[in-house]
């Protein structure tokens, strides 16, 4: 394990502290000081967890969590949905950086994922409405749906990847929804 790397329950502590002190914050306290980005600079990165997150502009992970530079590996992908990309990049925070938990975020309101369940889009946006379709299974109901695609990216990773050798080291897989109207998470 990378040697400043935290465990998945401490891990998911941070994130909900985080989140219960952005519930109320009206900026974003995080660390992005020159102190610290000169730090990572010279002694690189130690997220504490990967965030597998929607691209949609008001789901700001950094900000959700209260986190500063250098504390998430976030993989921001519209609709959140996995791909060999994102299960590389996933890959890449456990195994060159130590992180030993992984939330993939989706939210409420989701413009992928109402694409997906009320329209027929086509051209490039199809490849990721197609994923919602097949993890939303029938369901239109937004929140449900949205629900469905993210147990679906959690699975995806859980088969992808070989992380769940074990023990108390063992990375964990987490899905969670972003409530854009109050800014709360709800762990699933």
């Amino acid at each position: 394990m990378h040697n400043n790397a935290i465990s998945a329950d401490a891990a998911l502590e941070k994130l909900k502290a985080g989140n219960a002190a952005y519930m109320d914050a009206l900026i974003c306290t995080g660390d992005i000081s020159p102190a610290v980005r000169e730090k990572t600079y010279r002694e690189g990165q130690s997220p504490y967890a990967v965030i597998i997150s929607c691209s949609d502009s008001r789901v700001i992970p950094e900000s959700i969590f209260m986190a500063g530079i250098g504390e998430l590996f976030v993989i921001r992908v519209a609709g959140n949905v996995m791909d060999k990309h994102q299960i590389g990049s996933v890959e890449y925070a456990l195994e060159h950086l130590g992180c030993r938990l992984v939330v993939v975020l989706g939210h409420t309101c989701c413009g992928a994922v109402d694409a997906a369940v009320n329209h027929d889009p086509d051209g490039y946006i199809k490849f990721i409405t197609d994923e919602i379709l097949r993890a939303a299974a029938g369901e239109t109901d937004g929140y449900k749906a949205c629900r469905l695609n993210v147990e679906q990216s959690v699975r995806i990773i859980k088969e992808s990847l070989n992380i769940f050798g074990g023990g108390e080291d063992a990375p964990k897989v987490l899905g969670a929804i972003y409530h854009v109207d109050d800014g709360k998470v709800e762990f699933i």
